[in-house]
């Protein structure tokens, strides 16, 4: 009887499959040349199973393979050594499920990519599913040699959907033939979507193990947030980008550094590393700007700015800028995916030299990024301004079914001139400020959160000046500020303390004490911020502190939308019952526990704690 290799198609097929624990079958012809220590295999009809949970495709099936391999090392257990492969009709298909769970990844120790030499592919056809990541490509590769001169690198190119978009990838090397395992394989690949396009040029760093490679990329795009479907992390929301960097795989951690990028016309630069290896991605970072403009860090809460230029907004912020001015609105009410921020941690230190917020200008910005678990921390949150500095903390619980969110936002010692909008003749009123918001709200965006926001939120400020005109107004003194206004006799009197403080519950921020005292009257008021519509529904009454001859006894009155207040005169509650509850002067909240509330020293300011005494006291002529 003469001996015949189709024999040892079972026992083959069981040693591949115990080393790689998958199933394999070979159901055409097994051929075997024993030149060497190093024989030649021709396998026909090659078939890799995946696990159970793929479903009955098979990972592999190759029409013919055919191989030198080194037989000593892999028979006692070594790494598989194939000084030449060819690779005739191969179909791969490689899938994802909605857990996570990949049909390629190998239990330990059956994976290690094989040292191949030489490798030509012919008619190759490559299919991905990422149920996960929403990702879909059928593709064709080869690498063939063109001859005794030149040869065919490896190339591998198609098309599919990512992220609901469609896409084409391409990736091409050099020539697969007299590879040097001992050294890199030079490769690069372009993927262009809708608006996102990326080139990377790399090199595997022992061919053909993919888990070791490096080189650089360089990738623009709409929104960051919309590669998360491309890398699996839940990258904020950003203004169209472009950025470029160096970057390192090194089996489960992936790192990028040397990274430039521009995101609206916000600079970005510094590194940052993936921890893929537990049980959620660990994000890390160090980031800085030289210049960061509030109109592209409002992306990251899908805010719009109204004065943007269209350039510098993704296709979300657009859709969102058109919403909001067709409402009447300013909070956005894009919402935050607890899916994705729950599905990775994150640890990120960001500093910006400078951050544009209109006129006005802040420094040495710092954020500091903490997301475990489902739970984002911002702490610290710090800046600079003009004069004064602002400092407080941030917290979106997503652990839950319904998002929760905490800030504690603390302004210190600022001049209230550098926050006012700038005004023709220079500022009507200056003076030193401090503010505090201290406020919890449920809802996965902001406009959500604000109309279910329970808290504090307050206002003092300490000595500074008013114009008269403008105090004279408060008090409707028509008769001084006519006078004022005929000799053009423009002059300031001192403002001893002026205190805001709002109550806020669902939403409703309702006045439990506004004052202002100047030495010529001194204003009461009240009323409500309605966060969930956007309104305005407040009341002032000024009281001179001098006898007036023409003074109208009715309060201000400012209503309207957020976007677009009103100020009037209520010349129907103009009666004294009316105004009684707007004269009293009296807080509802004791000023002994509003003022170290918003900062621990007002507390020993005399003209502040003076305010809760009572009114304004008798009439006095000036002298």
């Amino acid at each position: 009887m003469v001996f015949q290799w189709n024999w040892l198609r079972g026992p083959l097929a069981g040693l591949i499959s115990a080393r790689i624990q998958r199933p394999v079958a070979i159901h055409g012809d097994l051929k075997v040349k024993l030149e060497s220590l190093t024989p030649r295999v021709s396998v026909e009809g090659l078939v890799v199973g995946g696990p159970r949970w793929a479903g009955p495709t098979p990972l592999a099936s190759v029409a013919r393979l055919t191989l030198r391999v080194k037989v000593l090392p892999f028979i006692f257990g070594g790494r598989l050594i194939l000084p030449e492969v060819e690779v005739d009709d191969p179909q791969i298909d490689l899938r994802r499920d909605a857990n996570g769970r990949t049909n390629w990844d190998f239990p330990t120790g059956g994976g290690a990519a094989p040292a191949i030499a030489n490798l030509v592919i012919r008619e190759g056809r490559l299919s991905y599913v990422d149920v996960r990541r929403g990702v879909v490509f059928a593709g064709v590769m080869s690498s063939q040699e063109g001859g005794a001169v030149e040869q065919t690198g490896f190339t591998l190119q198609g098309a599919g959907t990512y992220n609901r978009s469609p896409f084409s990838l391409r990736v091409s090397g050099g020539a697969l033939l007299n590879i040097d395992p001992r050294k890199p394989y030079d490769f690069a690949a372009r993927l262009d979507a809708a608006k996102t396009h990326l080139q990377v040029a790399a090199a595997i760093r022992r061919p053909f193990d993919l888990s070791r490679l490096s080189g650089t990329l360089q990738i623009r795009g709409d929104d960051l947030a919309d590669l998360y479907h491309l890398t699996g992390l839940a990258l904020p929301n950003t203004p169209p980008f472009a950025l470029s960097g160096s970057f390192l795989r090194a089996g489960a951690i992936y790192a990028l550094w040397d990274v430039s990028a521009r995101l609206g016309q916000s600079d970005l630069s510094g590194s940052a590393s993936v921890d893929d290896g537990g049980l959620r991605p660990v994000f890390r970072a160090r980031l800085t700007s030289q210049r960061l403009r509030l109109i592209d860090l409002l992306a990251v809460i899908g805010g719009a700015s109204r004065h943007a230029a269209a350039a510098d907004l993704s296709a979300g912020q657009k859709v969102e800028r058109a919403r909001l001015i067709a409402q009447h609105r300013i909070l956005p009410d894009a919402s935050l995916d607890a899916s994705r921020i729950r599905a990775m941690d994150a640890h990120v230190a960001y500093a910006a030299d400078t951050m544009d917020a209109g006129k006005l200008i802040l420094r040495d910005l710092r954020l500091g990024v903490d997301l475990q678990g489902g739970l984002l921390v911002v702490d610290p949150i710090s800046a600079r301004l003009p004069q004064g500095q602002v400092d407080g903390t941030a917290r979106i619980d997503a652990r839950q079914s319904v998002q929760t969110n905490a800030i504690d936002l603390r302004l210190t010692k600022a001049q209230l001139a550098n926050l006012l909008p700038p005004a023709k003749g220079g500022p009507a009123i200056e003076g030193p400020v401090w503010a505090r918001a201290d406020l919890t709200a449920k809802g996965d965006s902001l406009r959500a959160a604000a109309a279910h926001a329970d808290g504090q939120v307050s206002l003092v400020m300490t000595g500074g000046k008013v114009r008269k005109t403008l105090a004279d107004l408060l008090g409707l003194d028509l008769g001084r500020t006519a006078f004022q206004l005929i000799t053009r006799k423009e002059s300031d009197t001192p403002v001893r303390c002026g205190v805001a403080v709002f109550t806020a519950r669902d939403g409703v921020l309702t006045s439990s004490g506004l004052m202002f005292d100047t030495d010529i009257v001194k204003v009461t008021g009240g009323g409500e911020i309605n966060l969930r519509d956007e309104t305005l529904n407040l009341r002032v009454l000024g009281r001179p502190k001098a006898v007036s001859f023409a003074r109208l006894d009715a309060p201000i009155t400012i209503t309207g939308r957020l976007d677009a207040p009103k100020i009037g005169v209520d010349y129907v509650k103009a009666a004294p019952q009316a105004l009684a509850g707007l004269a009293l002067g009296v807080f509802a909240a004791p000023l002994a526990a509003v003022l170290p509330f918003v900062a621990p020293n007002l507390s020993r300011n005399a003209d502040c704690a003076a305010l809760e005494d009572g009114p304004a006291g008798a009439p006095r002529a000036h002298g």
